[in-house]
């Protein structure tokens, strides 16, 4: 199939696709024109991307993961399941920070609440 039906098929853009396939993300075959084919794995594929992107992965993680599905073996799901532990490791920091600067913020607020009714009352006194 063609990029069009591709795109078509899996919800994601021709953009995307291509920059899939610039990430060695997916693969295609080129007619003599230089047009892209793909087969029908490539649907499986490309949904199985799009569901690590939606775990928050990067493109490049991703590339490191693609060895446990491409040539299934106990080292390369041992290497898959290490790489997404750190992963995860990552985003429970990023969520830590998070929830500091919302505290910040938090606290920020309430000062601002305080001094905005210690105005209220000056005025009204």
């Amino acid at each position: 199939m063609r990029i069009g039906e591709l795109a078509s098929r899996t919800g994601v853009s021709i953009r995307s696709l291509r920059y899939y396939e610039e990430q060695g993300l997916l693969h295609s075959s080129r007619s003599g024109s230089g047009q892209r084919h793909y087969t029908e794995e490539e649907v499986d594929r490309v949904a199985f991307i799009q569901r690590l992107y939606a775990a928050g992965l990067s493109s490049r993680t991703i590339a490191e993961l693609l060895p446990c599905v491409d040539l299934p073996s106990e080292e390369h799901s041992d290497a898959a399941l290490e790489r997404m532990a750190q992963e995860r490791d990552r985003l429970s920091e990023h969520i830590t920070d998070l929830v500091r600067t919302r505290d910040a913020l938090d606290e920020l607020m309430a000062k601002a609440r305080q001094h905005r009714e210690t105005l209220r009352t000056a005025m009204a006194g």
